[in-house]
């Protein structure tokens, strides 16, 4: 029996706004699932959200590096190679 998975999630060729609006609803959606289950769990359970809270403030600034990213190359018809993964381990 397999113990891990790899998922192709992007292999694309995309025009400038096109990367853009991709990674940054990936990564927008990710802060939205942060704090939706954040709030879910205090309040259920009380549990402590600070790790979650870090990694909303990671993810806000991966937004703006690649907005910086975007923006060095906004003069110029470039297109943008994006591959992503998800790779799923068991842990035991």
């Amino acid at each position: 029996m397999k113990n891990n998975q790899e998922i192709k999630l992007i292999d694309g060729i995309f025009s400038l706004e096109d990367a853009d609006k991709l990674i940054t609803k990936l990564i927008n959606y990710k802060i939205d699932y942060h704090i939706r289950e954040d709030f879910s769990n205090h309040i259920r359970f009380n549990d402590n959200i600070e790790q979650s809270n870090f990694r909303v403030q990671e993810l806000n600034q991966t937004i703006i590096a690649f907005k910086n990213f975007i923006k060095e190359h906004s003069t110029n018809p470039t297109k943008f190679k994006i591959k992503s993964f998800i790779s799923i381990e068991l842990e035991e």
